[in-house]
């Protein structure tokens, strides 16, 4: 048994959803330029994510449902769920976005597991924070190591999958270790990268190991 672990914007599904709700929110343009410094590594991500945020407060928490209804996965990600439970592998999704849309992705994809932040609303409008503690680049690795310790996997029968700075420690740390379509700090630090988006690519990696 395996346990592919991925990253959920611009890597389950073709957007960032962080920055269409900034768009939604009349922000558009101050979140996309957090979000590409951030996934450059350029700025810490949990003050970018407060940032960014901090800029929906006052919004009203039906942005979410619109914004849901605007992301697409990206090309071999269903099939890439489907081939792996084939297999009787588990899959399981780590974002620094929020659970108000991953999980109802995970829900259409089938997949098992998934970490997300969730976003703190009040008389139905988003207030600019966050309920608990930020998802990290620490967190996501957490998670993949407690995911497959739930199932007796070991470390070299995981696959991590990522496209941002936050996701090189769980790369680095899985027994395949995957950079898709990645920035170039994360595809110079990761074991090998798809460059091309399809995620079906990954079995072509993953088979070889």
């Amino acid at each position: 048994m395996r346990l592919i672990v991925m990253d959920v914007d611009s890597t389950l599904i073709n957007e960032e959803v962080i920055d269409m709700l900034g768009e939604e929110a009349g922000v558009g343009e101050q979140v996309a330029t957090i979000t590409e410094r951030a996934m450059r590594g350029e700025l810490d991500f949990r003050q970018a994510l407060a940032e960014r945020v901090g800029l929906l407060a006052g919004m009203d928490a039906s942005i979410l449902d619109r914004v849901y209804h605007r992301t697409s996965f990206t090309p071999g990600a269903l099939d890439l769920v489907r081939t792996a439970h084939a297999r009787g592998w588990k899959v399981g999704v780590v974002s620094g976005g929020f659970h108000e849309l991953a999980d109802r992705l995970v829900a259409d994809a089938g997949i098992d597991h998934c970490l997300a932040n969730t976003l703190e609303v009040a008389d139905g409008k988003l207030t600019g924070r966050l309920i608990g503690d930020p998802v990290t680049k620490e967190t996501k690795l957490e998670a993949l190591r407690r995911w497959a310790g739930e199932y007796g996997i070991g470390m070299d029968h995981t696959v991590a999958i990522g496209d941002g700075a936050n996701d090189i420690p769980m790369i680095q740390a899985a027994g395949v270790g995957i950079a898709f379509c990645a920035k170039p700090k994360t595809r110079a630090a990761a074991p090998y990268a798809i460059d091309e988006r399809d995620l079906m690519r990954a079995f072509a990696i993953i088979d070889q190991n």
